[in-house]
């Protein structure tokens, strides 16, 4: 059950843009010779965090100043085909809740496609760049990115990550917070490190020094800490827990952060240095880390190598559904036999429907490999079991939207057919993943029997809303059991507004 090459050409040059919750970010590849060259970066303090209002939409201001840096990314990338760019929203875009108003308007200012990913993938993403980084070896890594509302820690050894955990606080989060007015003190600096304790403490066994040998930071805070405590003589190279307390001190002498003249920081940085400062100490304190290395790659570098793996044929989604499979005992040939039958009814109708996508042709093949995921929960219901599990499992390599599609093709599998049950997809995913679930649901039916050829016994044609099944002469009557099946899926399909006909 391997994944299709892509009909996509090769491209020459490939996009990462990261739409943080301090700054947006864009690095741009080029593959030479099956490696990849970094040749252009733009970097933007959008502030996205902090135009976050209470109801969880953005302000105006953060609104234009968001859109015009994407705008201004989007000139760059404009040339650049969709499957050659990635762009992912982090934890401010996971807040947002305007009704997709401004993922809408990114996307529309981006000229490319947003994916929203979770924690846990983005920290996944964070080790992946940073393991790129570093020289090879086989000792344990401890991986943190203060991000501007996450942090994100993450333990591996070489390329593979082992233990991930997002934690929400960040550099804009804890100034927001604790340094909202500029003022710096004992006490403010003092519960700000203890607040970033408290959300360390339930994950602090699984990272504590003795875990791993070399600790790592990555991303704007961990850079613009060193940057100053390397330019004011405190530290030769990296963070040290020593340098981190000097630091702490200074911008507690300073009293207001418009206040502080530390060499090595900058104007951009200085708003959320604070908070971010905090956080790195409380991680420090909690961790007992005594000294830090810091790499110049993190989410991006990590969204373009895998970009690349993509490209090249390497897609760690295609490992993260085997892996599930085994997890939950999905008998793997009666899987097998459905997703044979679903491609080769893609295979027919993707032009006239619209199904075409290459991704279109890797959600059916991963639907029907994990449409029986339920049955390890109950057998009553295992298509809402399944679904469950899609939308909430930590998938690697799969952002929320995807595993949303996921769980709806599980969902609408098998009995009735409710157009209901698409309704939280983004409104232009909509119709596609209706027709990706007919061919799964028909699929799924010609199979109820757990036998038999992989190869489908009719050909199908559509147009629209009309869908047509035809079979070899006498098939039908052979088969009784399937074609009453077949009557009765009609009869789902028709409540739906779609019309089956077979003979």
């Amino acid at each position: 059950m391997t994944q299709p090459p892509s009909p996509h050409p090769q491209p020459e040059t490939v996009a990462a843009v990261d739409l943080g919750s301090n700054s947006f970010h864009m690095v741009i590849g080029r593959l030479d010779n099956r490696q990849l060259v970094i040749v252009d970066r733009l970097r933007d303090a959008v502030r996205l965090g902090g135009g976050l209002l209470p109801d969880k939409s953005l302000g105006d201001d953060t609104w234009e100043r968001a859109l015009d840096t994407l705008s201004k990314m989007g000139q760059r990338l404009r040339e650049l085909p969709h499957h050659a760019v990635r762009a992912v929203g982090t934890n401010t875009m996971r807040q947002i809740n305007d009704g997709g108003a401004f993922l809408k308007a990114a996307e529309h200012a981006l000229g490319h496609p947003i994916e929203i990913i979770g924690g846990r993938e983005e920290a996944r993403l964070v080790y992946l760049g940073v393991a790129h980084s570093l020289a090879g070896g086989d000792e344990t890594r401890l991986v943190v990115d203060i991000g501007g509302g996450s942090t994100e820690l993450i333990l591996g050894r070489g390329l593979e990550p082992s233990e991930r955990e997002s934690l929400f606080m960040g550099c804009v989060g804890m100034t927001r917070r604790f340094f909202a007015d500029g003022a710096i003190g004992s006490d403010n600096m003092d519960r700000a490190v203890l607040a970033g304790r408290v959300e360390l403490r339930p994950v602090r066994r699984m990272f504590e020094s003795g875990r791993w040998q070399t600790a790592v930071g990555s991303s704007g805070t961990a850079k613009a800490i060193e940057r100053v405590v390397v330019a004011n003589g405190w530290s030769d190279e990296g963070i040290t827990k020593v340098s981190l307390k000097k630091l702490r001190r200074a911008l507690i002498s300073a009293g207001n952060i418009d206040a502080v003249a530390l060499e090595g920081l900058s104007d951009e940085r200085r708003p959320v240095f604070a908070g971010g400062v905090a956080v790195m100490s409380a991680v420090f304190k909690s961790l007992d880390i005594g000294h830090m290395q810091v790499s110049d790659l993190a989410l991006r570098e990590g969204l373009l190598y895998e970009l690349v793996g993509h490209i090249q044929h390497v897609d760690i989604r295609d490992s993260t559904v085997q892996a599930m499979m085994q997890r939950f005992a999905v008998a793997k040939d009666q899987a097998s036999r459905v997703e044979s039958t679903a491609r080769a009814l893609l295979k027919q109708v993707g032009s006239d429907w619209g199904l075409d996508d290459p991704e279109h042709t890797l959600m059916l093949n991963w639907a029907s490999r994990l449409h029986e995921l339920g049955l390890v929960v109950s057998h009553g219901s295992f298509h809402k079991h399944g679904a469950y599990i899609l939308a909430n499992a930590d998938m690697p390599g799969f952002t929320r939207q995807q595993q949303a599609v996921l769980a709806a093709l599980v969902r609408v599998h098998r009995r009735k057919y409710s157009v209901s049950e698409l309704a939280g997809l983004p409104a232009p995913t909509v119709d596609r993943v209706q027709r990706l679930a007919i061919l799964l649901r028909i699929s799924a039916l010609m199979h109820r029997g757990r036998g038999g050829s992989h190869k489908p016994p009719m050909k199908i044609s559509v147009q629209d809303m009309e869908i047509r099944l035809q079979f070899p002469d006498q098939w039908l009557f052979e088969h009784p059991l399937t074609e009453a099946e077949i009557a009765r899926e009609a009869e789902y399909l028709a409540a739906a507004g779609f019309t089956l006909q077979y003979a």
